[in-house]
């Protein structure tokens, strides 16, 4: 396991409001995506999908022998099969305040094990769906076979799942099929205003990978993909309220358009906005937040969190969160609520009500320092994390994959049962 600032950055979270794929704040209207519709296909009649054995990579199908129910929902969706014993979430994506797919994987006879589950209801239930038969891996293990390590919907019907290739479905889940990607690894995807956004990173089992990562996009309909810019040392990208922000050594790059043209503007981190484990977030349609960090001694970091209503052009000081760990991420479902992610021996939430002025602990977990991965909000209320992500296949790691649930906008947490 690596421990490299940036490796570590990636490996506790990619967290931001990014993390949510086509989620909607309901004060700001639209989804991120900028994409609205309901789901798109529906079911075959199926038996039993066969297991990843006797599936080539890239084709659809569950990790494990998922019985599939034939025909679908009254609106559409896939029906769904059952949950796999043992399932361990890697990544989340939201597509309405009670609709969410999650990726990840469970012990099963033969591998890969990657799964894929929805709820329709918040959590209160889910059903198992067909996943990529590829397996689950870390997007910085330096390797180039196929993987996967994230999942992202842009509707009910179309969304994407990413890694060391790019996997799409137009039909909810049922379905899944290898698309064409811009190449490298994709570290991560987010949609917004009909675009796809991504970061690509080049990665080799012999040099590890690059520090400059490279921001493309397509149009959410198809075609090629372009280079937006190249980026060192980004911590994810982050969307919300038709904005989308991309940390950058040099400053923050934001853009209103899904990437078509770009502003960046500079942060007052000390040393750059590099600096290890800062982040942004987009708070709402002309605000960020933005986390600075350094100083680290024995598991402690200064933390500072700076805002702006302006996008960026320009910053004021807010406060600082507590010392404990290392941060990897920001977000908040509006101006006045902010959370920090945060983690080294143990795992921390830190929750702000007041626009980052006081900081407390939201949630705390001795977990060894699991970490969190996909933070972000539904709307102003309702908030997601993935505590204790689990990047390889079967979850050999044991970690936590815990779903973990807010409805007070990030002053307290619960974990959700699959």
């Amino acid at each position: 396991m690596r421990t490299s600032a940036k490796v570590r950055a990636r490996r506790l979270a990619l967290v931001s409001t990014a993390a949510l794929g086509a989620v909607a704040l309901t004060a700001c209207g639209t989804a991120t995506s900028g994409t609205g519709g309901s789901p798109a296909g529906t079911a075959s009649a199926t038996t039993t999908v066969s297991s990843a054995a006797s599936s080539p990579p890239g084709s659809s199908g569950p990790a494990t022998s998922l019985p599939v129910a034939p025909g679908a929902t009254a609106t559409g969706v896939p029906a769904g099969g059952p949950v796999p014993a043992g399932f361990a979430a890697t990544s989340v994506t939201f597509v309405s305040a009670d609709e969410a797919f999650v990726l990840g994987t469970a012990p099963c006879a033969h591998a890969p094990c990657t799964s894929i589950v929805r709820t329709l209801n918040r959590g209160a239930s889910w059903v198992g769906l067909p996943a990529p038969v590829v397996p689950l891996g870390d997007p910085y293990s330096g390797t180039s076979q196929p993987a996967v390590w994230g999942i992202r919907f842009a509707s009910p019907g179309q969304g994407f799942v990413f890694g060391n290739g790019l996997w799409a479905t137009t039909d909810g889940g049922e379905h899944w099929a290898a698309v064409a990607g811009p190449g490298g690894s994709v570290t991560d995807l987010e949609i917004i205003d009909g675009q796809v956004l991504v970061l690509t990173d080049a990665c080799s089992a012999q040099s590890g990978c690059a520090q400059a990562e490279t921001l493309e996009r397509r149009a959410l309909s198809g075609g090629p993909w372009s280079v937006v810019t190249r980026v060192n040392g980004p911590r994810g990208i982050a969307t919300q309220a038709r904005v989308a922000a991309v940390l950058d050594d040099s400053g923050v790059l934001v853009t209103g358009d899904g990437g078509l043209t770009f502003a960046t503007h500079v942060t007052p981190c000390p040393g750059g906005s590099g600096s290890a484990g800062s982040a942004v977030a987009v708070t709402g349609p002309s605000s960020l937040a933005l986390l600075c960090a350094g100083g680290a001694a024995m598991g402690s970091v200064q933390k500072t969190v700076y805002v702006t209503g302006n996008l960026g052009a320009t910053w004021v000081k807010a406060g600082s969160p507590p010392l404990g760990g290392d941060p990897s991420g920001i977000s908040g479902g509006t101006t006045g609520q902010l959370m920090v992610a945060a983690a080294s021996g143990a795992s921390w939430l830190y929750y702000s009500p007041d626009g980052g002025a006081r900081w407390v602990v939201a949630y705390r977990a001795g977990d060894g320092g699991a970490g969190f991965n996909d933070l972000g909000f539904t709307t102003p209320a309702d908030g997601v994390a993935v505590h204790g992500p689990a990047y390889l296949d079967g979850d050999k790691y044991g970690m936590p994959g815990q779903l973990l649930l807010t409805s007070d906008g990030g002053a307290s947490w619960t974990a959700v049962k699959f």
